[in-house]
């Protein structure tokens, strides 16, 4: 008899570790590589409306919203008090946020032009079922972008953290090479470009019709 595993409970993480406000000169090196390829693969998508799942505190989903102008952009993540003060803080006219679990979304077929999970996917219970309502609600495009392992693993051991947890940063449920995510990834659309941004992957895929 198979014995049933069960999942474990989904929570909001929010930015645990500011990473886009951080002052600390490698953390800043790093991410200006990360919101470069972001910048160009947005870019190339040029959405004219965004889901963006798991948005934590908004930052980059009110930018978003800012560099839309007057496109819609929803963000959702799961319903936490400290979230919410936040959204409150970050507010446009063609901004909402809701607390929705990302497994089981509100949203028509095809109501937005992308969806998209930046540094979201590695936390979830369920990345398949959230990837396959990530693409039944964006008519053209996934974003996406998650940790690249093991160099992830390695870069955090090297800096001496988590050792004991073998360099696995707090609430990271799940592991891709570049390959691997690149495979999950086809199983929902045609990966139209791929960016390395160290230690990251990141996709730009056409959903498939």
């Amino acid at each position: 008899m198979s014995q049933q595993v069960e999942q474990p409970e989904a929570v909001p993480t929010g930015n645990t570790y500011d990473k886009y406000g951080s002052q600390n000169p490698v953390v800043r090196k790093l991410m200006a590589g990360f919101e470069a390829s972001l910048d160009e693969l947005w870019g190339l998508a040029a959405p004219r409306s965004i889901l963006d799942v798991g948005c934590g505190e908004g930052v980059l989903t009110s930018q978003w919203a800012e560099r839309l102008g007057s496109g819609r952009i929803v963000g959702i993540d799961l319903d936490d008090p400290k979230l919410r003060a936040e959204w409150e803080k970050r507010t446009r006219p063609n901004l909402e946020y809701r607390a929705e679990e990302a497994t089981s979304l509100s949203f028509a077929d095809n109501e937005f032009d992308m969806a998209s999970a930046i540094e979201v996917l590695e936390h979830v219970p369920q990345p398949e079922q959230t990837l396959a309502e990530m693409a039944r609600v964006a008519e053209r495009w996934l974003l996406v972008s998650v940790p690249r392992e093991p160099v992830w693993r390695m870069t955090n051991m090297a800096r001496g953290a988590y050792l004991k947890e073998l360099g696995n940063t707090p609430g990271h449920l799940n592991h891709w090479s570049k390959a691997s995510f690149k495979k999950l990834l086809s199983r929902y659309g045609t990966i139209q470009e791929v960016r390395s941004p160290f230690p990251w992957t990141m996709l730009l895929v056409r959903v498939n019709s």
